[in-house]
């Protein structure tokens, strides 16, 4: 088939502090896996006061990010040139391969981030204080 279309609402969530060794102990929709995608990675991540994601980086994957619900506070960009940045509801940002980032929800209520990221490798995070020149 060569479309596909699903309601987030039919999308199982998955709670990532039940699988073992995967960061951060967030509730995800992997959207990307329910429409087979595979020339990118599509998820929606949830977050509650206070969680994060921690700043890291990909050595393959560019990642594009768009805050459906909430605010956030990012941090981006290189190790020891990294800025803060805040985000809210209708934001993009994106980080290219080997460039730091992170973001931690600031809200009230429960943060909606959905995150595309390409190509679909698996690409465990990196540190972004080691990959200085």
């Amino acid at each position: 088939m060569d479309y596909k279309v699903i309601d987030l609402d039919d999308v199982p969530v998955t709670d990532l502090s039940e699988i073992e060794g995967v960061p951060p102990d967030l509730d995800i929709k992997p959207v990307g896996d329910q429409l087979g995608l595979s020339e990118m990675r599509a998820t929606v991540w949830y977050f509650e006061p206070g969680e994060e994601i921690q700043y890291h980086a990909h050595s393959e994957q560019e990642e594009l990010y768009f805050v459906v619900q909430g605010e956030f506070s990012l941090k981006l960009g290189r190790s020891g040139e990294a800025e803060y940045v805040d985000a809210d509801e209708g934001s993009f940002w994106v980080a290219k391969p080997e460039i730091g980032h992170g973001h931690r929800y600031v809200g009230d209520d429960q943060g909606i981030v959905l995150s595309v990221g390409a190509p679909p490798v698996e690409d465990p995070g990196l540190d972004p204080h080691e990959l200085d020149d």
